[in-house]
């Protein structure tokens, strides 16, 4: 694992991709989602990844305005730590996992409000 762990990101990616190819695989589903019927800040962010990633990003914003950002992230990510043999080529700091955090949390707020507040679909029905 030490010597081939900068492999993840790339690895990862390829799962994602594969699971754009076969929608069928088995993945996992939203706790959130299942136990009380409100979608999660992340439903649907895997779905938008792997269409962003085979380069459909009029239906990967469709499911999650953040797929086509997650695929250029995972893709960044690949090729630097492949480049540099590293896991994590760039150094991430708190400021960014809390930008991050508080972009997610917007985005979730203001579709549950269009859905559940003005009665418009913010949600993906599948």
């Amino acid at each position: 694992m030490q010597r081939a762990g900068y492999l993840l990101p790339a690895t990862l990616t390829g799962c994602l991709w594969i699971k754009g190819l076969h929608p069928s695989l088995p993945g996992w589903s939203c706790p959130l989602k299942a136990l009380s019927g409100i979608p999660c800040p992340t439903c649907f962010l895997t779905r938008a990844t792997t269409e962003a990633l085979h380069g459909d990003l009029n239906s990967s914003v469709q499911w999650h305005a953040f797929g086509p950002v997650v695929a250029a992230i995972l893709i960044s990510w690949s090729v630097l730590a492949i480049q540099q043999r590293r896991l994590m080529p760039i150094a991430i700091h708190t400021w960014h996992l809390i930008a991050a955090a508080v972009a997610l949390i917007s985005y979730w707020l203001v579709r549950l409000g269009l859905n559940f507040g003005l009665g418009m679909q913010a949600f993906p029905v599948y």
